[in-house]
């Protein structure tokens, strides 16, 4: 629109074909530049989508595995296989919430002590013999790579910059309004640009919301820890 406002007040000199060529070239150069940053920032923010539902799926397996080891180790372990089982329904409640303010609780020190005291309970086993001692061991590891799989989620979120979108942003509109400088004022030509723009703009929000894989509309599925959950204690 402020395309059009500029072709009706500017001087005629300043849309001679001269002019308009130099225009182009310009906004050739710019909608380069767009086309390069939008197709990077795409490609992020599905790589960063991937990542998190790659590392929730290989979380969903370990922790399905650490209750099968749990179960081989024997009666003992069966308040820690409890603790377990609440931990994984907590915490599919936290993370796949609609209300963001319930989300924010999953990397809080409450929710940092539960997992610490799941794995103080998992030290505090006795083991009777050499298979289970071999068993403590590997429920311990694989624990471990459980609760750094919960931090990397925490490190992920956010990964793009918020700069480089505003820029992104700058160039679109200054790409728009030189396609205003080019066209006569009238309803197919406002109908085109805005359908144009909101296609840009829907480009722009899918990649903010594959950056924030776990809300908003585009997110992870929690089919995965679902599943396991049902596992869990058979």
């Amino acid at each position: 629109m402020v395309g059009l406002f500029l072709r009706s007040v500017l001087p005629e000199h300043h849309l001679s074909v001269e002019s308009k060529d130099v225009l182009k070239l310009g906004i050739g150069l710019i909608a380069t530049m767009c086309a390069l940053v939008l197709g990077l920032l795409v490609s992020s923010a599905k790589g960063s989508f991937d990542r998190v539902n790659e590392e929730l799926v290989q979380t969903a397996a370990k922790i399905i595995l650490l209750d099968r080891v749990l179960s081989q180790y024997g009666p003992e372990a069966k308040e820690v296989r409890g603790l377990l089982r609440g931990n994984v329904a907590s915490a599919i409640d936290v993370l796949f919430s609609e209300d963001a303010s319930l989300r924010a609780k999953f990397d809080t020190p409450a929710t940092v002590a539960r997992g610490e005291d799941f794995q103080a309970k998992l030290r505090a086993l006795s083991p009777q013999n050499d298979v289970q001692r071999s068993l403590k061991a590997r429920a311990l590891e694989i624990s471990a790579e459980v609760i750094l799989a919960r931090w990397l989620l925490i490190a992920q979120s956010g990964s793009i910059s918020t700069p480089l979108l505003v820029v992104l942003v700058v160039w679109l509109s200054v790409i728009f309004a030189g396609f205003g400088l080019f066209a006569n004022r009238n309803a197919t030509v406002i109908a085109t640009l805005f359908v144009c723009a909101l296609s840009v703009s829907a480009a722009i929000f899918m990649i903010l919301e594959l950056d924030s894989p776990l809300s908003g509309l585009i997110r992870v599925s929690s089919a995965p820890l679902r599943n396991a959950l049902a596992h869990l204690g058979q």
